[in-house]
């Protein structure tokens, strides 16, 4: 996770995360139980990122001041595919009044 991520967090506050169900640990993958959510046979999201406003139940911290993923090494493949400063990213910064002024380390 890149120092920009760690002390943002808007994308685990801005998006529904869904996955197969093959990633969650009922079936053999990774992502913790509780936190998953079904939604139907074939696939899951993760918890709160259903809510409004969204905000995944494995986030830790304060938006915008530090934050970190409670289970990195586990998140489901939305999460890992995501990229800092994809367009996606600087559109849900902007949606939250954020600086796209982004340092990459």
């Amino acid at each position: 996770m890149s120092a920009v991520c760690q002390s943002c967090g808007i994308c685990c506050a801005s998006f529904r995360v869904d996955f197969a169900v093959e990633e969650s640990q009922e079936e053999g993958g990774s992502v913790p139980e509780g936190l998953v959510v079904e939604v139907n046979a074939r696939l899951r999201r993760m918890r709160g990122t259903d809510h409004s406003p969204p905000r995944c139940a494995a986030l830790v911290g304060t938006l915008g001041e530090r934050v970190a993923c409670g289970i990195y090494e586990w998140r489901p493949s939305p999460c890992r595919e995501f990229e800092a400063g994809s367009a996606a990213c600087l559109q849900a910064r902007t949606r939250r009044g954020v600086s796209n002024a982004l340092v990459f380390e």
